[in-house]
């Protein structure tokens, strides 16, 4: 096979001509890199090689602009770059990341425990712990920061009916909705029915 042209296309990509023919499009410093132009011979391997190189420099790109605006989590980053790209493709950019300090699963888990239970998300530690799950975040990992973060989870509930269910005492479906609510972000009943009770001056009997 010979290549017969490599034309310029949109976001840094050169449409790949084979014996007269398109073949693909390949990222342009790979082809740069390995010195693909017009009359260059080229064979089934030497062309597999080369979609694997643009593929994982592609991928990188996109893991890199990933964590440009937010941290991302090992698992959460491969799925994102796989919606484009290989899987190996995507753990080969993940890899890189992490060799490069760019990718820590273990920072990312105790920034987003603490943003998820002391910030505006106001989750118990339970319903933080099932965020990180979703993340990836190895279980061990998660149960040694919920050991190491105190989060007093009635001074949340607290906050959150403070916020969003104030007027919970003068109307029954508000007040199941806001015990929903609170269920939802993982509180217990008991630490529930205490802090409403504050605001009641007594207990509910459900």
């Amino acid at each position: 096979m010979v290549v017969t042209a490599v034309e310029p296309r949109r976001k840094s990509f050169s449409a790949l001509y084979i014996d007269g023919e398109f073949a693909m499009k390949l990222d342009t410093e790979t082809l740069l890199a390995n010195h693909i132009r017009a009359g260059v011979e080229i064979d089934d391997e030497d062309l597999h090689n080369l979609v694997i190189e643009s593929n994982n420099k592609r991928a990188k790109e996109k893991a890199l602009w990933l964590i440009s605006y937010r941290d991302h989590s090992e698992k959460e980053l491969v799925d994102k770059i796989k919606r484009d790209y290989s899987e190996e493709s995507a753990l080969a950019a993940v890899a890189k990341l992490k060799d490069l300090g760019l990718v820590n699963d273990e920072n990312y888990a105790r920034r987003y425990y603490k943003e998820l239970t002391l910030g505006s998300k106001h989750l118990s530690p339970r319903g933080a712990k099932y965020k990180l799950m979703e993340k990836g975040i190895d279980r061990n990992l998660i149960d040694i920061i919920m050991e190491e973060t105190e989060v007093d989870q009635r001074e949340q509930i607290r906050i959150i009916i403070e916020k969003k269910y104030k007027n919970f005492t003068t109307d029954e479906k508000y007040k199941r909705r806001a015990i929903s609510g609170l269920q939802r972000k993982g509180f217990s009943w008991d630490d529930i029915k205490s802090v409403m009770s504050e605001y009641e001056g007594e207990n509910y009997g459900y």
